[in-house]
């Protein structure tokens, strides 16, 4: 049987790929969801717990560390990404289940999440609608020199006009 933590993470990942406009979900609709995949056999009491606290990155650990989902609001989750706030206590938590953890069909979550949703490298992706609060984790993680070749790179290319770039198609 899948862990709960790992259901909840499931659930709130098939939410974000279903409502890609939505940058945060309700721990009632992270609970509907899970419960809709049917992976236990309906409600699991530890859904609420893990949707409200024990997934929760910034809540004290209670006994879980995991930190697989990103409070936004009272009552509001999305999915961890690296550079969001946490608890000190949860640093070594999981961000998301393990591959064998997860029913085969569900793996492919596990790809999306860490190569579009929540990457590593520094190439982070921000969902349509992200908030000015969403840019601000980007304060600070350029150098000076960086800026300077972005700006230069910006002006040298705006008010430019390539005529190319507006022929349309020919249709067969």
């Amino acid at each position: 049987m899948i862990k709960v933590a790992d259901e909840v993470w499931l659930a709130t990942s098939l939410l974000h790929l279903e409502n890609p406009a939505r940058p945060d979900f309700s721990v009632t609709e992270i609970i509907q969801r899970a419960m809709k995949e049917a992976l236990a056999d309906g409600y699991r009491p530890g859904l609420q717990m893990h949707a409200s606290s024990h997934c929760v990155a910034t809540k004290s650990p209670n006994p879980a560390c995991h930190r697989m989902l990103s409070e936004t609001g009272r009552g509001r989750r999305r999915l961890f990404r690296h550079g969001d706030k946490f608890h000190p206590d949860r640093k070594r938590g999981r961000t998301h289940p393990n591959s064998e953890d997860l029913p085969s069909k569900y793996r492919y979550l596990l790809e999306w999440y860490e190569h579009e949703y929540a990457p590593s490298n520094g190439n982070e992706v921000l969902p349509r609608g992200a908030s000015i609060k969403d840019l601000q984790r980007f304060v600070g993680q350029f150098s000076r020199a960086d800026l300077k070749r972005m700006r230069a790179a910006i002006e040298e290319g705006c008010e430019r006009i390539d005529p190319d770039e507006w022929q349309i198609p020919a249709r067969h």
